[in-house]
């Protein structure tokens, strides 16, 4: 009974170092972010384009393909911004545990085994700035496939960053209905590579 005792008392423990962990990270990142409409831009975007896809006449389509642009645009520049902002943070604050479980701790006894997400943000916003530029001339459907991949793939690594990987993964699952190997199959083979360099998945 007493060994049971411990073992509650020490996961108790564990939880709440844990919750205040997150809750820094999470203020952080807020903080940041709050300056921006990055969200909302995304929802718009996002919106958009499930209407343009299911939109039947064509005309009507590149109608709202082309009012998206200023929103891609917009979003394009606010994160590169953010990711400029978000550069000067303390290096120390800034570690990202590559494990797949939150722990107390991992970044500082375990520093080989986290990544950086200021340089996760940077690559993030080289990625939705290239698909916004389509360089590569997509048409408007791949155009928006490619682009809403780098947004989800971003979006999950500010929840990686707050609180888990499997979190992150969780919650990108919930909210778009995809799966984290989807998205990172679905943006640019830049993106893709730089992530996987970085973050070792």
């Amino acid at each position: 009974m007493d060994f049971l005792i411990l073992l509650l008392a020490a996961f108790a423990g564990v939880a709440f170092v844990n919750a205040q962990e997150q809750k820094r990270r999470i203020a952080l990142l807020g903080h940041h972010l709050g300056q921006y409409q990055i969200e909302a831009l995304m929802e718009t975007i996002t919106q958009g384009y499930l209407r343009a896809l299911g939109e039947d006449d064509a005309e009507r389509r590149e109608q709202i393909w082309s009012l998206l642009t200023g929103a891609e645009q917009s979003v394009a520049e606010q994160f590169g911004r953010f990711a400029q902002a978000f550069s000067q943070v303390d290096p120390a604050a800034s570690r990202v545990s590559k494990l797949a479980l939150a722990l107390p701790g991992a970044n500082r006894l375990l520093p080989g085994a986290t990544f950086d997400v200021r340089e996760a943000f940077r690559l993030h916003a080289a990625g939705i700035a290239g698909a916004v530029a389509n360089e590569a001339q997509r048409p408007s459907r791949d155009k928006a496939f490619t682009l809403s991949a780098e947004l989800f793939l971003m979006q999950h690594t500010c929840h990686w960053f707050c609180r888990s990987r499997a979190v992150a993964s969780a919650r990108l699952l919930r909210r778009h209905q995809t799966s984290h190997e989807q998205v990172l199959a679905a943006v640019s083979p830049a993106t893709r590579r730089a992530y996987r360099e970085l973050t070792g998945i």
